[in-house]
């Protein structure tokens, strides 16, 4: 059996150091004992030896008692780059995944140098979000995003063994910082006014985002053999050239179509030939249609002109929850049309047909706005086939 170590204690450079013998991660991928320093604190932080002890001893007891893998031994860039984003791409979107690759490149990364795993504490997490705040731009609402991927880079530390204990990012707070802006939900008027403005397919995935509500990666995984005029079955995403399942469970449920909607769909489809399967709105190469290539291309430059802001596709979706509200219709039947994760999942999920609330709901919508409605499909351009 190994004799436990008693580490040794000493100050340098304005500093706490310990010394000590511990199986330290290596390039390779195998570990090997070697003779560590550790800084463990500032002379400001622990200005007597008898405060800076109590943090020796608890690392003493950590490395005495094998409470940790050898991941704990490694830098935090290595942790990250070869085990945790492995870990979220093998379980999530890849839509998720590049997020969490982009916060970690560009505010976490380069401000934690070469320490180690099993090192970090919740003053670093501390240190780290105010350095960002302050070195960035970022609104609070990001900074919290930050905040969120550094604890998931924790917790999945906790569950390798890499450390023990407490998830050290818990009690990090979020630092003063601007509050984010208002996010842009669209009015029945702007709706109206832009759908006049466009022909197809632009005119019907614009319509089609502002009467059903579905987020960008679903409007894009659209089939035709899944819309049964009063009803689209929501069952692909399409982000970049990734084809997956919907945002989470409950998402991947029928969507209500409109009467006003299942004209511009109708119309539509005679321009395209009229499939029965297929991607609905579909590039000229056969693939899901890019909407941010269409925006740049023909939508952006269009509103210019009619000095119309572009606010993006989630904001059709804002739209249609604040217009179901104002119309008086109940939060639980606007989660349902909207497909919210937290309404009912397991109920939504297994559901095959559009309750008879959220239909009558959608009527609503239709009816509160039905001239308009029927104005702007009539004034929009003929179809054009991209």
């Amino acid at each position: 059996m190994t004799r436990p170590q008693r580490g040794y204690l000493y100050k340098a450079y304005g500093a706490w150091h310990l010394r000590f013998r511990e199986d330290v991660w290596q390039p390779n991928g195998t570990t090997g004992r070697v003779q560590v320093s550790q800084r463990i604190a500032s002379l400001v932080e622990c200005p007597r030896k008898s405060d800076a002890m109590r943090l020796a001893d608890e690392i003493m007891y950590r490395v005495n008692n094998d409470l940790t893998s050898p991941f704990s031994t490694m830098p935090m860039v290595s942790f990250v780059e070869e085990v945790y984003l492995q870990h979220v791409e093998s379980q999530n979107r890849a839509s998720t995944l590049k997020g969490y690759r982009d916060i970690w490149r560009n505010h976490i990364k380069p401000r934690v140098g070469e320490m180690r795993v099993r090192d970090f504490r919740t003053w670093d997490g501390e240190k780290l979000l105010k350095r960002i705040a302050e070195e960035s731009s970022l609104s609070r609402a990001s900074l919290k995003h930050v905040k969120s991927v550094l604890s998931a880079i924790f917790k999945h530390a906790k569950r390798s063994g890499a450390i023990n204990g407490v998830n050290p990012v818990q009690d990090v707070s979020i630092p003063k910082a601007r509050e984010s802006e208002d996010t842009h939900a669209y009015s029945p008027e702007e709706i109206f006014r832009m759908l006049k403005l466009f022909p197809d397919p632009a005119a019907t995935v614009m319509a089609t985002a502002a009467f059903t509500g579905l987020r960008k990666g679903e409007l894009r995984g659209l089939r035709w053999e899944n819309y049964k005029e009063a009803e689209i079955q929501v069952t692909l995403s399409v982000w970049n050239s990734h084809v997956s399942d919907p945002k989470t469970r409950s998402s991947k449920a029928p969507v209500p179509v409109i009467s006003l909607l299942q004209k511009f769909l109708e119309r539509h489809r005679a321009a395209v030939g009229s499939p029965q399967s297929g991607w609905m709105f579909a590039a000229s190469n056969g693939r899901p249609l890019h909407l941010d290539n269409l925006v740049r291309r023909e939508i952006r430059p269009v509103l210019e002109k009619a000095g119309i802001e572009w606010h993006g596709w989630h904001a059709f979706r804002r739209g249609l929850a604040t217009n179901l509200q104002s119309l008086g219709v109940p939060i639980k039947t606007a989660q349902a049309i909207l497909r919210h994760s937290d309404y009912g999942v397991t109920a939504n999920y297994y559901v095959k047909t559009v309750d008879k609330d959220v239909v009558e709901a959608m009527g609503l919508v239709e009816n509160a706005c039905n001239e308009r409605a029927m104005e702007a499909f009539a004034s929009s351009s003929a179809p054009v086939v991209n």
